[in-house]
């Protein structure tokens, strides 16, 4: 039977069509008939059902329902129930019996309509926005580079938890020399060959050179103030101008004296206490470092400033594991306030602490100068110095607390950094014992012991091999083994026809790149002499000999024939600073000392620490002076003025 019931209830724009809620007219716009004679409403469906098959009961019945209750109209008087009567002013409030306004209506029908969808309708809808998530990921994973095959969502479950890159090595044996890895739904492409890295990150170093976004160390713990991850753009172009301009090679050459002097402090201290060698290494690089930074030496790793950095070296690690921090795959959470978020409060208090550390170096610097002024006496260059020197005659865009970072990365790029690699060295030595003799006998010859002195920087032309042995050290065992901070793409790329996607992160694997065998020879092998030889020898090296015994190797495109500071415009700003450091510091301890195997002591050049930076896990060796008449020269040449003299001019902090 075709009934208003019948009709009504089956539309399904109706939910709930056994309620009687006129209201419900509303959503669905109602137009009212300009002509009211008749008093009919003109919905589509009353319209039809009342004038052409029950015009009388129809009528009636509509009529009834849309009356309003407090009407003293004739029952069967039409009403608009939706029409607000003008005596009802604006301001009025309407009563409990007024229908709220249609809007309200509208969003409550909508709603009711929403919750009253079929379940195959609610099925089809959960589960639209995960498969469209998979096939786009399946669509980004097949344009890539090859890799361990990933679980959706999840990313790369085989990642390796300690020691990745020696994993990485043996995939890109696998997957080829560049590979992608996921970390969730994160692509992470690895390096593994040094021209397609310089090809990327140093032709197209504009698409390259940002970083990843690192919420808890870049952004809470020190508010984008530190150049080391900071993303590309104007403010890093300001830092990194900055320290540039203070590490020039004319700036460089002034660092030589601390350098040469501290070196034969470390020789001396050798002498006393050869088993702390370790501890000692650590202490010349940092007096090194804070020299070059401030113009204050370090006389003990006890000092405060030393465990203060230390400190801060050691959290801002622990903020860069991956998983710690959900904030780091939802950065939403950084705007928790702090009183709900402890742990965000936690990383604040250790940035502000840093800070302030910052601050009181500078503002040591800034009253060094000051009183130095006053006196109308000079006090020693510092990269520190120079910035401040240049803040007044230029204006430069950056607080205090932004300025005062630059100065400050210095330490944990060039302290534990060149540390490790002498460590490194130590280990070289006691494994292939037999570069020790060609060392001696080259610095013999150069520094003999007529001529009371240890080695300089001006005998650096006479010592090839060395030069090459710190060539060597560097690339063997490369300190920031996964290639530093990684880089991060600022817009999409295709390479050999893999495509790149923006925000890709991109690590360039140091260990495999400077072990790769296709560029050097036995790479596991310590040998310094790869980096010496005519152009010529080199070259027919790289294409085997004469009758092609040898497989042919490759030329690194680095100048320095290893990738150990990085590439591109993010490249280590102190490598040439670093890198007289372990020069002048190996000159003069293979000069001075013996440095063997302990009998009965079992080395193993692969035991190496966990992390972004490694060095070898401790380990004994033996060191001792080559002679008293050695012994007599470096007690003589710690008191002298060359010595003393330059040292005396940087205050040591307590």
């Amino acid at each position: 039977m075709n009934t208003m019931w019948g009709k009504w209830g089956l539309l399904l724009q109706y939910p709930r069509p056994k309620l009687v809620t006129p209201h419900r007219v509303a959503c669905h716009l109602p137009i009212l008939s300009p002509a009211t004679s008749d008093n009919k409403l003109h919905h589509p469906l009353t319209l039809q059902f009342s004038t052409a098959e029950h015009p009388d009961r129809a009528t009636l019945t509509t009529k009834f329902l849309l009356r309003s209750p407090e009407s003293s109209n004739p029952k069967e008087q039409y009403v608009n129930p939706f029409h607000r009567p003008s005596s009802l002013s604006s301001s009025s409030t309407p009563t409990s019996s007024f229908p709220p306004p249609i809007e309200i209506y509208r969003c409550i029908m909508a709603l009711d309509s929403l919750l009253n969808f079929p379940p195959y309708i609610w099925l089809c809808l959960i589960l639209a926005l995960p498969t469209y998530t998979l096939l786009y990921d399946i669509y980004t994973w097949s344009r890539m580079p090859p890799g361990p095959l990933p679980v959706p969502f999840l990313g790369t479950l085989t990642l390796p938890r300690t020691q990745p890159w020696l994993q990485f090595e043996k995939w890109s044996k696998i997957y080829g020399p560049i590979f992608t890895i996921w970390i969730g739904r994160k692509p992470t492409i690895v390096i593994s060959d040094p021209i397609i890295a310089a090809e990327l990150l140093e032709k197209r170093s504009n698409k390259y050179s940002s970083r990843p976004r690192m919420v808890a160390m870049g952004e809470i713990l020190w508010d984008n103030a530190s150049v080391l991850v900071q993303p590309y753009g104007k403010e890093w172009s300001i830092r990194r101008k900055l320290l540039h301009q203070a590490l020039t090679p004319k700036s460089l050459r002034l660092y030589k004296p601390v350098q040469e002097a501290e070196a034969t402090r470390l020789c001396n201290e050798l002498l006393l206490s050869p088993m702390r060698w370790e501890k000692l290494l650590e202490r010349f690089t940092s007096s090194v470092v804070f020299c070059v930074a401030y113009g204050h030496r370090i006389d003990s790793l006890d000092a405060g400033v030393i465990g203060q950095r230390f400190k801060f070296m050691q959290y801002s690690a622990s903020l860069n594991v991956p998983g710690k921090y959900k904030v780091e795959s939802f950065p939403i959470l950084k705007y928790i306030p702090d009183a709900l978020a402890p742990w965000k409060a936690e990383i604040k208090a250790h940035g502000r602490e840093e800070a302030a550390a910052n601050m009181a170096l500078v503002d040591l610097v800034r009253s060094d100068m000051a009183n130095a002024q006053a006196s109308k006496s000079s006090i020693t260059d510092s990269l520190c110095k120079q910035l401040l020197e240049l803040r007044e005659k230029e204006d430069i865009p950056l607080s205090d607390r932004d300025f005062s970072f630059i100065p400050a990365s210095l330490f944990g790029a060039g302290s534990d950094t060149t540390a490790s690699t002498l460590c490194s060295a130590f280990l070289a030595l006691v494994t292939h014992p037999h570069i020790l003799g060609v060392a001696h006998a080259e610095l013999d010859a150069v520094i003999p012991l007529s001529a009371s002195r240890t080695p300089t920087f001006a005998d650096a032309p006479s010592l090839p091999y060395l030069t090459a042995l710190v060539k060597e050290v560097l690339r063997w065992r490369p300190v920031a083994v996964l290639g530093g901070t990684p880089h991060a793409t600022t817009a999409p790329d295709i390479y050999n026809g893999y495509h790149i996607p923006s925000g890709t992160t991109i690590l360039g694997n140091s260990w495999s790149i400077n072990l790769n065998e296709k560029y050097y020879a036995n790479p596991h092998d310590f040998n310094p002499s790869r980096f010496l030889g005519s152009s010529a020898e080199l070259e027919k090296s790289r294409r085997g000999g004469e009758k092609g015994e040898e497989p042919e190797l490759m030329q690194h495109p680095s100048k320095a024939g290893h990738s150990s500071f990085g590439w591109g415009r993010r490249i280590c700003p102190g490598a040439d600073l670093a890198s007289n450091s372990l020069f002048i510091a190996l000159a003069k301890m293979l000069w001075a000392f013996d440095i063997e195997a302990l009998e009965g002591e079992e080395y193993d050049i692969f035991r190496y620490t966990d992390g972004f930076n490694i060095r070898p896990q401790s380990f004994r060796c033996k060191i001792s002076v080559r002679s008293e008449a050695h012994r007599e020269v470096l007690e003589r040449e710690l008191v002298g003025e060359g010595v003393e003299g330059v040292l005396r001019r940087f205050t040591a902090f307590e």
